[in-house]
């Protein structure tokens, strides 16, 4: 288990992969050429970086977030902090779809809400899989809940959003504009998100606590990957918005920084990765980092595998999404 890097000022930031190795078309869509990713991708890493790289303030604000978070987890060691209390969340979603298929129903939206509450409840039925050797770092209850409180919806013919330019979140751009991101989650649900090439293929995308409150801050997801009912297999359990959220509430992908990853994900029970895994992996998935092979945490929300294979967080990314509510936190707005 790797250590925890306490008070790092230095980013890591991890290039999620947005290649495709094929997709598929739903028959609603094919007019539209709205595609179907079989591979997960998510550029969040990806937008941070460009974002840290222009915004010398938005820099600040993370390092201090960083600090935060760990002077909080080392409270927490001290018995000066009890974390014994639950946050719960209000969620906005905007959708913006084109074809009635897109709409999604109030019911998914529901079923969503249900799967976020179960996954950070640590209720979900599948959380039993967690390997034996991973049981005893397993988060349990994260004590963060999540209500729905409105859903906004929007017509428009656009075909695809890219993710570097966050048109969906503007109204004076065809999007719809955040409600009180300094109180909500938004989240905005659209028919397909293109990498900045005008690829498509990602599944979702989310902005770290840094951005707590700007205008674009919250998720993104394509309408596919929403819910249950109707959900494009392999990514139908509604985990790409588990996974989501968990950038929203600073946590990194497992392998940490780069594509080459074996860097820190902050979290000291969660093996170093050299990379994501995907699909259905069988335990043990044996890798290696510094020359040292070690067995990967898969089955963790913040890897990259099918929804079936993700059931848990660990411990430390348990502490590290507390600190983000708690009311000296970065988004304590939405306690």
């Amino acid at each position: 288990m790797k250590k925890v890097l306490f008070g790092a000022v230095i980013l890591f930031l991890a290039s999620c992969n947005n290649d495709v190795n094929s997709v598929n078309e739903p028959a609603e869509a094919e007019s539209q050429n709205v595609q179907v990713a079989s591979k997960r991708a998510c550029p969040s890493d990806e937008i941070r970086e460009e974002a840290l790289k222009n915004d010398p303030a938005l820099r600040a604000r993370f390092n201090a977030n960083q600090l935060q978070s760990d002077n909080y987890s080392r409270d927490i060691s001290m018995g000066k902090v009890l974390a014994d209390g639950t946050v719960e969340i209000p969620v906005v979603f905007n959708v913006i779809y084109n074809t009635s298929a897109q709409n999604i129903s109030d019911a998914r939206i529901a079923e969503q809400i249900a799967v976020l509450n179960a996954d950070y409840g640590a209720t979900n039925s599948d959380v039993s899989n967690t390997p034996a050797a991973f049981q005893p770092y397993t988060a349990g209850d994260v004590k963060i809940r999540f209500k729905l409180v409105a859903t906004n919806r929007k017509q428009n013919s656009k075909t695809g959003w890219k993710s570097n330019l966050n048109e969906m979140k503007k109204a004076s751009t065809g999007g719809i504009d955040a409600t009180d991101a300094t109180k909500n989650m938004n989240i905005w649900v659209v028919n397909s998100i293109l990498d900045a090439n005008g690829q498509a293929g990602t599944l979702g995308y989310a902005y770290y606590p840094e951005s707590a409150g700007l205008w674009y801050d919250g998720l993104a997801i394509g309408y596919q990957y929403i819910g249950k009912t109707g959900a494009s297999a392999p990514f139908n359990l509604g985990r790409t918005v588990t996974h989501e959220v968990g950038h929203y509430l600073n946590l990194p992908h497992l392998w940490g920084s780069t594509d080459t990853g074996c860097q820190t994900d902050y979290s000291n029970d969660t093996p170093t990765s050299p990379g994501p895994n995907y699909g259905v992996p069988s335990y043990p998935l044996n890798r290696v980092c510094g020359g040292v092979s070690r067995s990967q945490m898969f089955m963790n929300y913040m890897d990259y595998v099918d929804d079936k294979a993700m059931v848990m967080f660990s411990a430390n990314q348990k502490t590290r999404m507390q600190a983000v509510v708690a009311a000296s936190g970065p988004r304590a707005g939405l306690r």
